[in-house]
């Protein structure tokens, strides 16, 4: 079972006097809000995280095969799904 610890965490008064502002407008308490706030925080920080990680493989497989679409296949591929088509994405090539 995962033990919840607490941790401090050091504001500004103005920040704190936000905090406070949209606790009590949310019926909601301060504590609830921070734990909030750093939940969203985390979880859309993985997923950027994760998302630079994907370019960075697909770019070190780039390197090492030079596997590629050109802009145009791209942009036409872009351009029927765009108009609602289904359309299978352009295969890599050399």
């Amino acid at each position: 079972m995962n033990a919840v610890r607490p941790i401090a965490v050091k504001l500004d008064q103005d920040t704190r006097d936000r905090l406070k502002r949209l606790a009590d407008a949310k019926d909601r308490s301060t504590h609830w809000m921070l734990r909030e706030a750093v939940t969203q925080f985390v979880e859309r920080e993985e997923k950027r995280e994760a998302f630079r990680q994907a370019g960075l493989r697909a770019w070190q497989e780039y390197q090492a095969t030079a596997k590629h679409v050109t802009h145009d296949e791209a942009d036409a591929w872009l351009a029927k799904l765009e108009a609602g088509e289904e359309a299978e994405a352009p295969e890599c090539h050399d």
